[in-house]
Order: structure tokens, then C-alpha cells, then sequence
């Protein structure tokens, strides 16, 4: 694998680290509060405007054509130049790639570039009650009518839910268990909304409750039956390279080799132990990239990814928390700390990749 960067990478990266010198804003307030909310909206059109909220983007729909090592380059020098978290990711990082994989070109050039400006920010609709991991298991319903579709049921853990405009998911529309269910776009405007406090006491997640919310067949992504298929190609994203790249892993890594500096011996080489985690993730990752951009597909494999950084995250978090002590609740560690244990849980259990794993990677019996 050539690890080697082009001219062209290295005069990209170079771009991207003097913009963000010159534009990082301080610190914004938590994107789960209203005025934070806003604030990470109009950062993201500020991004938009010098096309660097999504890069990999063909240019038509906001993006710059560049290549996924340039993402890959662009996520390391977000990252490390401490911008805000980017509360567009889920249209950005699932929703996105599966509408270029899936969806019309209408839809693409409606939906794309209002995603890249944060105009629309989206929330991820697919878990309910009776259905987490067992997602195939899922009662809510879209019903035909007139020139649409008419939703029904109770999603809950929905990110971004509490202020997004608008949400994708899967509803069922006939009995079969896996062809019966169609991936589907709404608004919010119409959906009864409740949010979900976390530890923080922030509504991150929110509980969405369909009463009959029409929604027209223009924002069915596939065809109809077909969303179990499309939902486990956006999982692939999620659980890719994609919603979790190096590039902030390695920043966390950074961050937790300066704070152990004069610590203990034995909590030293546990800092430096996860810096070379987090750089082993980079080179794999990288990989990936180059095998994706040859042509080769991701497959199973990603849930390999998913399992070592979200136990990573989690290892680095819990040794900067043990580090500080008392001190962890007056620095942003412990916020970081408290969102890491969900890593494990979101995006596929730990559990349910392992299984993912064993099955389809190293072919072992079920």
C-alpha cells in the first residue's frame, strides 16, 4: 500500500490547515441546546461557502470532486484544529451516501446541496422500541394514499431528532419481514416530537411519533420493498470510515499524550498504547480508502473498524478521566467520557458486530 502523499494531497492539506487557522471559531455552545444548534448551522455554511463542508462531493452538489484521501486528509486537519463537531453528520455521513448510491438525480440535486449548507439537517429515524438491534423487527408503518405515502408508529433514539427539519428511515409497507420495508425521507414539521435527555441533561436523541404525516413518493429512496437492502449499505457508512474517521481519534490521542506527560509510568504507556491504536486505525483506514477508490468494496469487514474505535474512544476517554481526577468535570474530557460509552451501543451493538464478524468475515458457523 503506497502510504506516500501526492503533491496535490500535500498542497490540499496545506489549504485546509491555513482556512481553518484563520476560521475555527472559539468554542460554540452544545449543538444539543437551541442557540447551539444554530450556531453549528451557520458554521456549517461557512464551511459551505469555501466548499469544504463536503469535499468528496461531486462539485454539482457542493462538493469539490476531491478523492476519499483527501477527505481523509481534510477529517485529520478538522480535527486537530479543534473545529466544532459537525451537526450536519447524519445527512452528511449516512444519508448522503445513500442517496448517491440509491436515490434519483432529482433528489440528489434537491436534497445535497441544501445538506451541504446545513439548510436541511437531518435525523436518523430507525430504531423503536420493540426494534434496536433486531432492526428487520421494526411496526412502523408507511400506508399508500394519494400521490404518497402516510406514516405511522413510534421511533425513539433518534439523533438530532429534537431540532432537525426533516428525518429518514424505514417503515413498513408489507408483512414480509426483510422486502417489506421501504426507506423513506419526511419533514418534522408534522411529526410529534419528544425529546430524550442524556447524562448531560441535553436532548441529543428524541422519541418521533407518526400520526398519519404524508409524505410524497418523491422522497422514497429506491423502490418500494427494497429499504432493507439500501439500509444495510448505508450501515456499511456508518459503521466505516465515514461517521468515524482518524482524523479525531488521532486529535483525542494528541490531546491524551500531552495530558499524561509527567504522569505515572504505568498510565504513560497506557496513553502512548492508544496514540499507536489510533494511528494503526489511520493507516487501515487508509487503506481502505485506497482499496475503495480502486474499485473493491468495504463488505463486512467495517465492522471490524467499528468495534476498535468505539473501544478505543472509550479507552482513551476513561484514562484522561483517571488522569485528571477531580479535575475531569472542569474540562471537556468528561463530556467526551460520558459520549464515548454510547460508542459500543450506536451504530450496531459491539455485540452484533462480533457476531457480524465471526459469520461473515471469518466464516464460522452460526
Amino acid at each position: 500500500m503506497d502510504l506516500d502523499f501526492s503533491r496535490a494531497e500535500q498542497d490540499f492539506r496545506a489549504e485546509v490547515r491555513d482556512w481553518l487557522a484563520a476560521h475555527v471559531p472559539a468554542p460554540l455552545p452544545s449543538l444539543d441546546t437551541p442557540e447551539g444548534f444554530a450556531a453549528h448551522r451557520a458554521w456549517e455554511a461557512e464551511l459551505a461557502a469555501a466548499r469544504l463542508s463536503v469535499v468528496s462531493w461531486p462539485a454539482a452538489y457542493g462538493g469539490r470532486d476531491a478523492s476519499l484521501i483527501d477527505w481523509l486528509i481534510f477529517e485529520e486537519e478538522y480535527w486537530a484544529a479543534g473545529a466544532p463537531a459537525r451537526v450536519g453528520q447524519n445527512g452528511i455521513f449516512l444519508l448522503a451516501p445513500t442517496l448517491m448510491a440509491f436515490g434519483t438525480e432529482e433528489q440528489r440535486r434537491t436534497w445535497l446541496p441544501r445538506m451541504a449548507r446545513a439548510d436541511d439537517v437531518w435525523a436518523q429515524a430507525w430504531s423503536e422500541p420493540e426494534a434496536g438491534s433486531d432492526l428487520a423487527a421494526l411496526t412502523s408503518r408507511a400506508v399508500r394514499a394519494d400521490g404518497g405515502w402516510r406514516l405511522y408508529g413510534h421511533k425513539t433514539w433518534s439523533s438530532r431528532a429534537s431540532y432537525a427539519s426533516h428525518g429518514f428511515g424505514l417503515f413498513r409497507t408489507s408483512g414480509a419481514r426483510h422486502r417489506g420495508l421501504t426507506y423513506l425521507m419526511f419533514p418534522m414539521d408534522e411529526v410529534t416530537v419528544r425529546p430524550i435527555a442524556q447524562l448531560d441533561g441535553l436532548p441529543g436523541f428524541a422519541e418521533l411519533f407518526f400520526d398519519g404525516v404524508l409524505v410524497p413518493d418523491s422522497m422514497v429512496i429506491g423502490e418500494v420493498g427494497d429499504g432493507w437492502r439500501i439500509a444495510m449499505a448505508a450501515t456499511s457508512s456508518e459503521r466505516g470510515l465515514t461517521l468515524r474517521s482518524p482524523g479525531r481519534f488521532l486529535a483525542t490521542a494528541d490531546r491524551l499524550v500531552a495530558l499524561a506527560r509527567d504522569a505515572d509510568p504505568v498510565l504513560a504507556d497506557r496513553a502512548v498504547r492508544c496514540w499507536t491504536d489510533a494511528e494503526a486505525y489511520r493507516l487501515h483506514t487508509f487503506g481502505t480508502a485506497r482499496r475503495l477508490m480502486a474499485g473493491e468494496e468495504a463488505g463486512p469487514a467495517t465492522s471490524m473498524g467499528k468495534v476498535f474505535w468505539s473501544e478505543l474512544d472509550l479507552r482513551m476517554h476513561t484514562l484522561a478521566v483517571e488522569l485528571l481526577g477531580d479535575r475531569a468535570g472542569e474540562t471537556p474530557w468528561l463530556d467526551g467520557f460520558l459520549f464515548s460509552l454510547a460508542g459500543p451501543i450506536y451504530a450496531g451493538t459491539n455485540e452484533i458486530q462480533r457476531t457480524i464478524i465471526a459469520e461473515r468475515v471469518l466464516g464460522l458457523p452460526r
